[in-house]
């Protein structure tokens, strides 16, 4: 990466990923109330609209996966972007129920092949096996997607609304981010190939433990996007001592992979990862005794341990099976969690209503399961 458009695909990628994730994964946490009055229906619609979204998104992944190892990471990047810009004036130009659904679910589309997949691709393709710190790198400002996401689309609708607010958005897709993959990501990738060449991919014992093991992670993540706030309510804090807690998750997974880019290379990926599935436990067990004083140190477990997993979702199945159709692999892993983070909300709603200590339990055991499943995997000889 000597050239100088090559020491910009870094903070392309981690910028284009910014704008990914804060307008379409965590954007109707603010925009689903105005979204709903506008379009005259309910919230509850919304939310079930992102539900569908996410079916979609879980069922295009392995696609995705195969598109990119076919044709390389910065056409899926381009095509998303056109596809997320579509699904966001869509919203702005919705008036009534059935075309706000209808645009979420384009957004679901983008979010199938727009992710982190097509970026560490790219990343793969370019730097082979040493591609850890740069998949690192490129998590870590994409992190800011979810802390700086909200943020940013509030202060969009204080200023021009919320169907400028969906604009604006879309603009960035189109006018940023589209230009830059069009200009600075490589045309043709190392690792592109033909159709069939593409998708001879074994399941094994190891493919499996991580399915399993990021298909909790996903699970939690997604809960705790939708519901932290409420669980530390339950806990004891005042609704704006909640939402200031709940920041914190944020702040953690920023911080936690800042220090796995400074400390890259150092350590087995697997004790990391094992190590990241005890966290939210921790913080759990933390937060549940330690009173309300406490109360979010979940918040922090759940930020620190979704910040080294969301790494090692780049980093594991590279190192454990090499870059030979990396992109369709991760994709194939990742896919079941995808199908799980649908249903994320409602069953911890579910749990949580019964009662906080019941549902911090239940978060923990899945993450037992998940520790459990980073036993077996070694790297083997391809």
């Amino acid at each position: 990466m000597s050239s100088p458009a090559h020491r910009l695909i870094v903070p392309v990628l981690g910028f284009g990923l910014i704008v990914a994730f804060a307008s379409s994964y965590y954007l109707l946490g603010v925009l689903a109330e105005p979204l709903a009055a506008g379009t005259g229906t309910t919230p509850s619609l919304v939310f079930a609209g992102l539900s569908g979204a996410f079916l979609i998104s879980a069922a295009l992944s392995p696609f995705g996966g195969r598109w990119v190892d076919r044709r390389g990471g910065r056409e899926v990047l381009s095509a998303a972007s056109v596809v997320f810009a579509a699904g966001l004036a869509g919203l702005g130009l919705s008036q009534g129920p059935v075309s706000m659904v209808a645009s979420i679910l384009t957004l679901g589309i983008g979010m199938g092949v727009g992710f982190y997949g097509p970026a560490f691709a790219v990343l793969v393709a370019i730097h082979g096996e040493e591609a850890k710190r740069p998949i690192t790198a490129v998590s870590l400002i994409g992190a800011f997607g979810g802390a700086l996401g909200w943020l940013m689309t509030l202060a969009m609708i204080e200023v021009v609304g919320w169907r400028g607010a969906c604009f604006g958005w879309a603009g960035l897709h189109l006018l940023v981010c589209l230009p830059l993959y069009l200009t600075l990501l490589p045309r043709e990738v190392a690792g592109a190939r033909r159709p069939a060449e593409v998708g001879r991919v074994r399941w094994d014992g190891r493919m499996i433990r991580l399915a399993v093991l990021f298909a909790g992670a996903w699970w939690i993540a997604t809960a705790m996007s939708a519901h932290l706030p409420r669980l530390l309510g339950r806990l004891g804090l005042e609704p704006a001592q909640a939402a200031g807690a709940a920041t914190m998750m944020a702040g953690a997974a920023v911080a936690v992979r800042l220090l796995s880019f400074l400390t890259s290379g150092k350590g087995s990926p697997v004790l990391v990862l094992r190590f990241a599935t005890l966290l939210h436990p921790l913080g759990a067990a933390v937060a549940f005794f330690g009173g309300k004083g406490l109360a979010g140190a979940v918040a922090v477990g759940q930020g620190a341990g979704n910040g080294l997993l969301s790494v090692a979702s780049g980093v594991l199945p590279l190192h454990l099976f090499g870059k030979e159709n990396y992109a369709t692999r991760q994709a194939l892993i990742l896919t079941p969690a995808r199908f799980l983070q649908a249903a994320a909300p409602l069953s911890y709603g579910m749990v949580l209503d019964r009662s906080a200590g019941l549902a911090l339990l239940a978060s923990s055991l899945v993450c037992a399961l998940m520790f459990a499943m980073t036993f077996g995997l070694e790297r083997r000889e391809q």
